[in-house]
């Protein structure tokens, strides 16, 4: 029996050094934080691919890190292309890594215009906490609810949807790329509807079923 080709989504990480993209890249293929005392310097583009089930699909994420080699203009058309899906990453705690995301987002409409774009607030275990322990996010010093709405807004509803992770505590992590995974599925799955749609509504008209032309004499 012939085995069936799983579809394979390439997703891309973007955005600042330091925002925890490698971290992230951990998390996903082995469910490790590595803090930084211990980590080592990674460079080169790494990938890992996970299978994810949507409902009656399988689909398979690639998942594709720079390893610290972001600001390598060499790697920008390679490490783009054929992209389903960006994730842009900024530190929660770090509203520079924050208001740089409207370059990283050019790239990727300049470089993967098909790819599908979502924003990854990462370290929210460094957000302050309220007494009653939810998160204060009304210090300058921290990337806002109300700053993540504003950016979706100036991008014309270029992003797909936005997530708040902690690599250190992997809180968000799977969900996040689970949900990646279900919208791929969906946005396949209208494109293929689309497709069938366009096919139905196009006839061939038989020769003896064409109208024949008017004599203009």
């Amino acid at each position: 029996m012939a085995s069936v080709k799983i579809p394979e989504q390439k997703v891309i990480l973007c955005g600042e050094y330091g925002v925890g993209k490698s971290s992230l890249f951990r998390r996903y293929t082995a469910n490790t934080f590595v803090t930084s005392t211990d980590r080592q310097s990674t460079l080169g583009l790494d990938h890992f691919d996970k299978t994810y089930k949507v409902e009656d699909k399988v689909i398979k994420l690639q998942l594709w890190d720079t390893g610290g080699m972001e600001r390598v203009a060499s790697i920008t058309s390679s490490y783009y292309k054929f992209s389903e899906a960006a994730i842009l990453v900024f530190a929660l705690d770090n509203p520079a890594s924050f208001h740089v995301l409207s370059q990283h987002l050019l790239d990727v409409v300049t470089y993967a215009e098909n790819a599908k774009i979502f924003l990854c607030g990462n370290k929210s275990d460094l957000l302050p906490t309220s007494r009653n322990g939810s998160s204060a996010l009304d210090s300058s010093s921290h990337v806002t609810d109300a700053d993540v709405e504003t950016f979706c807004e100036q991008c014309h509803n270029l992003v797909s949807a936005t997530y708040r992770t902690s690599c250190r505590t992997g809180e968000g992590v799977e969900e996040m790329f689970a949900d990646i995974a279900r919208r791929l599925v969906q946005s396949n799955r209208s494109r293929m509807e689309l497709q069938s749609v366009d096919r139905d509504s196009f006839k061939i008209v038989p020769p003896e079923e064409a109208t024949e032309p008017s004599c203009l004499c």
